[in-house]
Formats: C-alpha cells, structure tokens, sequence
C-alpha cells in the first residue's frame, strides 16, 4: 500500500508501532553514535588547545578540564540570570546545579578558578556569607577561546551540510538534550544491564 501523503505537507511518516525493527535500528544507530562521540570528546584536546593560547593562571597552574566547566556555567548563569537584573548574583550553589554536582565538589571546583585567577568572588549584598561570583578577563579570554575553538571543530565536522540542514540538526539535538536532561541515566543503570546480562 501506497504511503498517504496530505495535500499540504510531504507524505506521513510510518507508525513506528508497525515497524517496530526500524524503530530499533534507529534507536541502536544512535546509541551508537553516542557511544563514539563520548570516546572522541573525552581527549583532552580542548584544554590543550586553549592551554596553547591563554597563558597560565595566577597560581602557575596550567588550565584544567575543570577550571573550563566553572567559566563556562558562571558565564552562562551571569547571561541567564543577571542580564537585566545588575543586583543578581552567581552563587557556588547555582554553579553546582548548573554542573549537576554536589555542593561541596562545586565549592573546590570553583577555589580552584578563583585561585587560578579565572573567576572573581565579591561580597553577596543580599547574604554576607554568600559569594558572588564573575568571570574576570582572564577567564573571559579562557571563554572566548574555548567557544572559538568549539565553532571552529563544530564548523569542520559539518562541512558541506546546509544552513537547513544545521538549524534542523541543532533544533533536534537540542530536543534530545532537553529531554536526557529531565530523565538522566543514573550510574545504577549500568548495574542493571549487567545484572539482566547475567541472569539471561
């Protein structure tokens, strides 16, 4: 039987309760693909190359994966949150939210920065046990950088797709992460692989 297509639009999708083995070969390509682009992306290649182009921090310390993850989630809380609002604050607590971390990981992550000269703290106004927190010009440089660099792979890897092509990827991608964001695999679900890998 013919696929039905409506006057307007380009012909229906299938329904994937009927054909159920593309939906899992689909489901199993982008597993897949996920599994390659977490042993690509977990080199260290960034941190080189940004390390290649911002010197040092104050603390003679050559920069860490880690130093990166604080500028960018005080770089983006500061865009989110305090762009029309000047008497807003960056706190170690919306740093660990945003890093989906504990507070007290996020609290070392962030002594690390400050010494490291990337991020400032200054006196909460609203709780003077509170620090606020920015980004300082070494740490604006350090951001700069790094989302240079990052457009600039991002931009090579898709060479030869369509501005329709990409706007239609970033809209898909972004769904996707929306939606692990809101049901993560916690590590326990590795367990359970194993666990039903054993009892079969």
């Amino acid at each position: 039987m013919a696929t039905e297509t409506s006057a307007t639009g380009p012909p229906a999708e299938p329904d994937a309760s009927r054909d159920g083995s593309r939906s899992d070969t689909a489901l199993s390509e982008i597993a897949m693909a996920l599994f390659h682009l977490r042993r690509v992306w977990a080199k260290p290649e960034l941190v080189k190359r940004v390390r290649a182009q911002t010197s040092a921090g104050t603390d003679g310390r050559p920069l860490q994966l880690s130093n990166l993850m604080v500028v960018n989630a005080v770089a983006a809380l500061t865009k989110a949150e305090c762009a029309d609002d000047p008497s807003c604050e960056v706190t170690v607590g919306a740093v660990a939210e945003r890093l989906e971390i504990d507070p007290s990981t996020a609290s070392r992550l962030v002594g690390h920065a400050l010494d490291a000269g990337l991020v400032s703290r200054r006196p909460s106004p609203v709780d003077a046990r509170r620090a606020n927190l920015g980004l300082t010009d070494a740490g604006r440089r350090v951001k700069q950088v790094s989302d240079r660099f990052r457009r600039a792979y991002l931009d090579e890897l898709m060479t030869g797709w369509s501005a329709r092509e990409r706007a239609e990827f970033a809209r898909l991608l972004t769904r996707f992460a929306d939606a692990a964001v809101q049901a993560p695999m916690y590590p326990d679900g590795i367990g359970r692989i194993f666990e039903e890998a054993a009892a079969d």
